[in-house]
């Protein structure tokens, strides 16, 4: 493979050409999740609590609150740990479990216009922003426009994104916000690299004193590259153990360098947020989850909770990649209304319909089995390597994780590793011979996809 480049320059008709595309990609993708929801309500809307909790001085919420004429309300929400007194009292305030990023992102729009912030449709232009650091990250690998700008397509219209963006609800917002920072992190560690794709390290060979002096300065950019990883984190945490990727790729110079230079940039974000938990409910890891794994395992038997298990147990990834690889659809479900004939789009006697559950990754994003074709390359490219490792790592977290979602349409937790995974998608496609057949996995992709988006609405997810 020919060392990476960064495609996106802009001086010369070529580099201008490559911006209006990127600029016409997101346009593109921002008008379709726009009406793809018309109906943007705020219903679970936990970020926009907390942050305006934060704008009264408090960590926690206020909970429970009934919705007035002229309010919103809260006293429906499940994911929050009432915060009691001294003697056991409800203090009228709760804790949320989740992350903090996304919450400051929605931050001066809550001072601006309070509990009435559409944190939905301001998923929507993440999302959309998502699809453009797509574009300029795939700038920086060695494959054509024509590659480039359909790996873009499929990330936006043929993954889970597209409904998770589109959505835009607590636990979506959250994945747009850290897909968006991770696009970025791995844009700037392969802009420090121009050799991102080759399997040697610049340190290889006898080196002199200064020579070696000098490796041990800090890269910049990949410093920030690490920064905004770190970001990443704060909005979905299992996105940390895609830090294998910063090794191995970004930096010249040896991999202790580059992990050095990335390691202290996602320490900052990190050790900020578990501060932060820290001061906010007494402990270094919230205690939320746990409260809420007791009360999930009775509320939802259906979702198979085991009581006896930890909340992240390696018996939960045995019970769980059989949903993630291999979920499949409800084909023929039982007809609410018997009276009605079968359709497609009928949502009281459907002929086949997404399950709440989850579906298969590769159902739902066939074009994602491409990324396997670069695994000839593991062991081999410093690039692939790093993205294949993250992937697995991420994946395999998340796997052991209790909760796969809730309410979804395809394996929303797809969104953590998705922008280590389009390398591998993006690589595969650039060095297959038969291209039109990966034009025909994204085009099967985007149609699922589609799919999806108008079932969620049907249902009411």
């Amino acid at each position: 493979m020919t060392a990476a480049r960064d495609s996106a320059e802009t001086d010369g008709p070529s580099g201008n050409a490559t911006v209006w595309t990127g600029l016409l990609i997101f346009a593109g993708i921002l008008a379709i999740y726009l009406v793809s929801n018309f109906d943007r309500v705020n219903f679970y809307n936990h970020f926009v609590w907390q942050a305006s909790a934060w704008l009264e001085g408090q960590a926690g919420i206020r909970f429970p609150v009934t919705a007035t004429a002229t309010a919103p309300g809260n006293d429906y929400f499940q994911d929050v740990l009432p915060i009691l007194d001294a003697a056991g009292n409800a203090t009228g305030r709760a804790l949320i479990p989740f992350p903090p990023l996304p919450a400051l992102v929605l931050l001066p729009f809550v001072a601006v216009f309070g509990l009435a912030t559409n944190a939905q449709l301001i998923a929507t232009f993440i999302g959309a922003i998502d699809v453009a650091l797509a574009f300029w990250m795939l700038g920086r690998l060695p494959v054509d426009r024509t590659v480039r700008a359909a790996s873009t397509i499929f990330l936006g219209l043929g993954t889970v994104l597209w409904y998770a963006a589109e959505l835009g609800s607590t636990w979506f917002l959250a994945h747009v916000v850290a897909v968006g920072l991770t696009l970025a992190a791995i844009a700037l560690a392969l802009g420090a690299d121009p050799r991102a794709a080759s399997g040697d390290d610049e340190d290889s060979g006898p080196q002199t004193f200064a020579s070696r002096l000098g490796s041990l300065a800090l890269d910049r950019r990949q410093f920030v590259a690490g920064l905004l990883f770190g970001l990443a984190c704060t909005a979905r945490l299992t996105v940390i153990f895609g830090a294998p990727f910063f090794v191995l790729v970004g930096g010249g110079g040896s991999w202790p360098r580059r992990a050095i230079a990335a390691g202290l940039g996602t320490a900052i974000p990190v050790a900020a947020f578990l501060i932060y938990t820290q001061v906010t409910t007494g402990h270094l890891m919230t205690p939320v989850y746990d409260y809420l794994y007791i009360q999930e395992t009775g509320f939802y038997p259906q979702l198979n909770y085991h009581a006896g298990w930890a909340i992240e147990d390696p018996r939960y990834l045995i019970q769980n990649l059989p949903l993630m690889i291999g979920g499949l659809p409800d084909i023929l479900p039982r007809c609410t209304d018997p009276n009605a004939v079968r359709g497609l789009f009928d949502a009281t006697c459907p002929i086949i319909a997404p399950r709440e559950v989850g579906m298969s990754l590769f159902l739902t994003s066939p074009a994602w089995l491409l990324g396997f074709l670069s695994l000839r390359w593991w062991g081999i490219d410093r690039l692939v390597t790093g993205a294949v490792l993250a992937v697995a790592a991420i994946a395999t977290v998340n796997l052991m994780h209790f909760s796969q979602g809730w309410v979804q349409f395809g394996y929303r937790f797809s969104n953590d590793f998705a922008p280590f995974a389009l390398i591998l998608v993006a690589l595969a496609i650039q060095a297959i011979r038969r291209r039109w057949i990966a034009y025909a996995l994204i085009g099967v992709s985007m149609a699922v996809n589609l799919w999806g988006v108008i079932w969620g609405h049907l249902f009411g997810w």
